[in-house]
């Protein structure tokens, strides 16, 4: 099986059996090569390192991107069963260093590697029967359910490249050099680099939703731009033409690092990048699996800040205004370039796509008219921190693929590297990461007059996001009071003499429920599926303010700033930890409760009966739980026999309030009476929608 050389998919073209024989063998090519890359591990306790702190060790991702697939597939409504449960929930989320991640390891009891791989086969027979079986219409487009199983390879080949950075981190003597992985042997003397002049003009940018090609949220929509003339490196900064920054002092002088650079620098101690190891007076290489003399005309790989730094130094040694591209200005550059698009070249154009090396190459050998690796080598970093282009939506199967990156911390990467594949390697792609993280990534310098705009803090435009923000913190509408509160209120006063350690709000959305429960427990827990909610929740924890902004009529919208410190909830945060989780499948560690508030959450549960059935094992005895829901039972979330109630047996009426005395009934008492809570929801300037939820109270007996 050839596993290097492989194309994404074209998605509208052929017949349906070819389609699903192309489908099936990009799967089974993809699922094998990210299981070939950690045979590059020498033993199974490398699996267990964690030689990046911000990220798990390799024995998550080998996990994760087959969790993935049955995480996908349960959202998307293709499979109702889990194959693992306890894997499904240990290894779905910890990627990306977001603040709400759980990266303590103290909650992990990490299976053997024989466990996971033995997982990995079963989620591969799961998979491939689908591909064989399931009904396949033409085009497909994200509506479609096969967009489920192209996003499962897709994110697959992401973690191919995320996973060999880690990888390449670990100590040598913990990995070794496989044939698959062989790196080029070429190097020689470092060109000299020069720039040269870019012709201005117009960038669109943004795909269409019958876009032949697989694509991430954040590729769709609209963006325009005219770019001025500039100038650009002929060459990707070589190793080098970066030793002169590094023999300069460069790290040792703050004023070419930003104040985060600065933070960076003080943090990690750096004196040279990453993957250059002192020799004496000189250096050697780390390559993903072994150590090299300096290949001196290969990219170096830095993090942005370390770009950006070496890209003030050299504005100061040139007088010219040198920087990093916007994402705008390199584009531009490729365009003025005849460049074909994986997957329609009959050979990658650059050290790109594995169609060459498990490695960078000399800056030299791939050319694009009069510049050099425009495409492929290592990834460029640009000036321009990532977000959605007009029109911007997310898919509902992945909702936190994007939006957690619209923070103005996360800056684009562009052009790929030799081990960036499928989706990546498409002119459309768009990767974003934290400043201070690395990748295979290294940098192409220019000298623009064109001025870079400064992110600003963000208004958040998800519509449902907005909507939550306002409902949550801002005014209240026809006198109906806010519902958050009003639940917590309720809640503490039926908590009466009982102990308020520790809180669950389950469901938090935006948190304004968090943040209350907090002022009365010594600890709260808030948990939602959207990390589009979490986000929010986190950022007041985090910063104590929010924007967002909201449709007055047609296009007009208003923009709203809120504080916590407006309601006296400004050091609540410090008792409050959020976490992006699934109801139905929460991990171990979120027991010990002494409330449980799950709001307006059970009728938007595919499984409710599974909540239900398990919730009293997160409640301290004695403890209670507070369900708030309008019962508004929906197949688009719920397939009508998971409904707990709103049905008919044996022809009469059966209620949700009973179908919950019949569900909790083993563990939980009622107390009092069902009593109900109005709440409010803007839609726009003059629509609003006024729904009244039941609330009831239970106390766990057993």
């Amino acid at each position: 099986m050839e596993l290097r050389n492989t194309r994404t998919t074209i998605l509208n073209t052929g017949t349906p059996d070819e389609k699903r024989s192309e489908i099936r063998d990009y799967f089974n090519k993809s699922y094998s090569i990210d299981e070939q890359l950690y045979e590059t591990l020498a033993d199974d306790e490398a699996f267990y390192l964690r030689a990046e702190p911000l990220r798990h060790p390799p024995i998550f991702y080998l996990g994760h991107t087959a969790v993935f697939y049955i995480n996908k597939l349960i959202v998307a409504r293709i499979i109702e069963e889990r194959i693992n449960p306890r894997f499904e929930a240990m290894f779905a989320i910890g990627v990306d260093e977001m603040s709400w991640d759980d990266l303590d390891e103290a909650n992990y009891d990490w299976p053997t590697v024989a466990e996971v791989k033995a997982y990995r086969n079963q989620v591969r027979t799961l998979v491939d029967g689908l591909i064989a079986t399931m009904p396949l219409s033409l085009p497909i487009d994200w509506e479609n359910p096969w967009w489920a199983i192209m996003m499962g390879i897709e994110h697959s080949r992401i973690h191919l490249e995320t996973s060999s950075v880690i990888i390449r981190r670990l100590p040598i003597e913990r990995v070794r050099q496989l044939p698959l992985w062989e790196t080029c042997t070429e190097s020689g003397e470092a060109p000299q680099n020069e720039l040269l002049p870019v012709a201005g003009g117009k960038v669109s940018l943004g795909k269409s939703k019958d876009h032949p090609l697989y694509g991430w949220d954040n590729e769709y929509g609209r963006h325009r731009f005219e770019v001025e003339d500039f100038a650009a490196s002929k060459y990707l900064v070589s190793n080098h033409e970066y030793l002169a920054f590094v023999e300069a002092g460069g790290y040792r002088t703050p004023a070419f690092w930003t104040d985060e650079g600065q933070r960076w620098l003080s943090f990690a101690k750096a004196e040279q990048p990453l993957f250059w190891i002192r020799d004496g007076e000189g250096y050697r290489f780390r390559t993903m699996a072994r150590e090299i003399a300096m290949p001196w005309d290969w990219p170096v790989e830095v993090n942005q800040l370390e770009a950006k730094a070496f890209c003030n130094w050299k504005a100061q040694q040139t007088g010219l205004p040198i920087r990093l591209p916007t994402e705008d200005e390199w584009y531009r550059l490729r365009d003025l370039h005849d460049i074909p698009d994986q997957p329609y070249w009959k050979q990658a154009p650059g050290n790109l796509n594995l169609e060459h090396w498990a490695s960078s190459c000399p800056v030299s050998m791939f050319r694009f008219g009069d510049f050099y690796d425009l495409i492929g080598n290592v990834w460029q970093w640009t000036e321009t921190p990532i977000s959605g282009f007009d029109g911007f939506e997310v898919h509902p199967w992945y909702d936190d693929f994007s939006t957690p990156t619209f923070d103005t911390q996360h800056n684009l990467i562009k052009g790929g590297s030799w081990i960036s594949t499928g989706n990546e390697a498409t002119r459309d792609s768009r990767y974003a990461f934290r400043r201070h993280f690395f990748q295979h990534a290294g940098l192409r310098y220019v000298a623009a007059e064109q001025s870079v705009e400064e992110p600003e803090a963000m208004y958040e435009t998800d519509d449902a996001v907005a909507q939550y923000c306002d409902a949550h913190f801002g005014p209240e509408k026809f006198g109906v009071r806010n519902f958050p509160v009003q639940l917590v209120e309720i809640a503490v006063a039926a908590m009466k003499d009982r102990p308020k350690r520790r809180a669950l709000d389950l469901g938090c959305a935006v948190g304004r429920a968090s943040f209350e429960l907090a002022k009365h427990f010594a600890f709260v827990t808030g948990i939602d599926f959207s990390a589009r909610f979490i986000r929010i929740a986190h950022q007041l924890q985090e910063k104590g303010i929010i924007h967002y902004q909201l449709p007055e009529e047609g296009e007009i919208v208003s923009f709203h700033e809120q504080r916590l410190s407006d309601f006296g909830l400004g050091g609540a945060g410090q008792k409050i930890e959020f976490f992006q989780g699934d109801a139905h499948n929460l991990k171990p560690q979120f027991t010990g409760y002494d409330l449980v508030l799950a709001a307006n959450l059970i009728d938007r549960l595919y499984d409710p009966a599974r909540f239900l059935g398990t919730v009293h094992e997160r409640i301290n005895p004695g403890g209670l739980l507070v369900l708030a829901s309008p019962y508004t039972w929906l197949e688009e979330f719920t397939k009508k026999g998971n409904w707990v109630g709103g049905i008919r047996r044996a022809g009469e009426p059966f209620t949700t309030l009973e179908g919950l005395q019949e569900q909790l009934g083993a563990h939980f008492r009622l107390r009092g009476e069902p009593r109900d809570v109005p709440f409010v929801i803007r839609e726009t300037a003059r629509k609003f929608q006024h729904t009244v939820s039941q609330l009831t109270v239970w106390e766990k007996t057993s």
